[in-house]
């Protein structure tokens, strides 16, 4: 009996130290490899050098990008500031100060008492771009990017890039203006 007894002694440890290598071998491919941060932020700038129809090289401000692409998406709602709804100016809020570290809040009309007008050929990354849509006053804000592009919070689309050469932009356009604070930061010295 003791004869028996050690080689099935022997086996049943063989197996369990298979099976404690198996399970400890798909743990260690079941864990994700640390991202590589210069290929993420290649991968976004291509990204958005294809959306905004621009050179790679154009696309400098990473936390800029990396702010629209998180919330890319995330639907209209009145009032909301999170990414289960979000409006454009409490968009635009957030983006400023993920993007630029700036406290920017209120209404459009608020905002736009916040900028210096800027022409519309004049406009620079980080622009404000209002448009009154069925309205007397501004409703509506985004914030411009690059080659008549800009980001915004759409009523119907949520978070998405638009093109001010879109017929219902022009329709719409109303003003551009830069924030005042942000005159003062390199990229956007007059």
């Amino acid at each position: 009996m003791k004869k028996l007894l050690s080689p099935l002694l022997y086996v049943c440890l063989l197996v369990i130290l298979l099976l404690f290598s198996a399970c400890s071998s798909s743990r260690k491919v079941a864990k994700p490899e640390p991202a590589n941060n210069e290929n993420r932020e290649k991968e976004l700038k291509e990204k958005y050098a294809t959306l905004l129809e621009v050179p790679v090289k154009n696309i400098t401000n990473y936390a800029l990008y990396a702010f629209i692409n998180e919330w890319y998406g995330v639907p209209y709602k009145f009032a909301g500031r999170s990414k289960n709804g979000v409006d454009c100016s409490d968009f635009a809020s957030l983006l400023y100060e993920k993007a630029y570290g700036l406290s920017l809040s209120g209404t459009c009309v608020n905002m736009l008492e916040q900028c210096k007008p800027v022409k519309e050929t004049d406009l620079k990354e980080g622009d404000l771009v209002f448009f009154k849509i069925n309205s007397k006053e501004p409703s509506h804000v985004g914030v411009y990017l690059q080659n008549s592009k800009f980001v915004h919070a759409s009523v119907h689309s949520g978070v998405v890039i638009s093109d001010l050469t879109q017929v219902y932009y022009k329709k719409y356009f109303y003003k551009a203006g830069r924030i005042k604070n942000l005159l003062t930061q390199s990229n956007f010295k007059d």
